[in-house]
């Protein structure tokens, strides 16, 4: 190997690793504000079918996951271990909510009536039922945003410095802690106020983890 060669193979490892230093990958968690004034009790959701309008204030005292889900799309696999979630810690508090969105990739393109079915018999499909509570699609970004995620936004910084891409942003205005896509998570405590968000890309196993580590604290029940 010649000399001009090893000097160059030097420099091309100490490029890499330079730029593997000053790489910033998104975290897939934050935790929310100290300071967060109001609880999610303030708000309230009507069911998927419309029947029933749900204040937030009867899940008082429980752990509560909100989520902004969709039928089609590839994160779709998450419903199922979502199931296994709640069934899982139902008997420590946990309550599991579901809210759908059409905002991301239109992955949630039917009305409310052809949610389920869709879930049933096409994604995740083989008779997948939700065991947790699902209210009606609406939007968690922008002008029309369902006002207990505009208080879920305020109240967490997102895990990620990068809004996406402009061609999948369809909302008006954009905020910098506006939700990125389907199945981004938030944890709320048994005192209504939230605790921690996660990125769409984070496992629900690593949700599960963190949760269970939550829980060992004095402060979460």
């Amino acid at each position: 190997m010649t000399a001009q060669l090893r000097a160059s193979l030097l420099a091309l490892v100490l490029l890499i690793g330079f730029l593997q230093t000053r790489a910033r990958p998104d975290r897939t968690r934050m935790n929310c504000y100290k300071d967060v004034k109001g609880t999610i009790y303030d708000y309230e959701a009507l069911t998927l079918n419309g029947n029933e309008l749900i204040q937030f204030k009867q899940y008082a005292g429980k752990l509560i996951l909100l989520v902004n889900v969709a039928t089609y799309c590839g994160l779709t696999a998450q419903y199922p271990e979502l199931n296994a979630l709640q069934e899982e810690l139902m008997p420590v508090g946990l309550v599991v909510l579901g809210f759908p969105c059409n905002q991301f990739g239109k992955q949630e393109p039917g009305d409310n009536s052809e949610i389920l079915p869709g879930l049933k018999h096409v994604r995740p499909g083989r008779g997948y039922v939700p065991n947790f509570q699902l209210f009606e699609k609406g939007d968690v970004n922008g002008e029309k945003e369902q006002k207990v995620f505009t208080f879920l936004k305020l109240s967490c910084p997102h895990p990620s410095e990068v809004l996406g891409s402009s061609r999948h942003i369809s909302w008006d205005p954009v905020k910098v802690h506006d939700i990125r896509w389907n199945f981004e998570k938030f944890l709320v405590g048994p005192d209504g106020v939230p605790v921690m968000r996660w990125s769409h890309r984070t496992p629900v196993g690593a949700v599960r983890a963190d949760i269970l580590e939550y829980l060992k604290q004095p402060n979460s029940k």
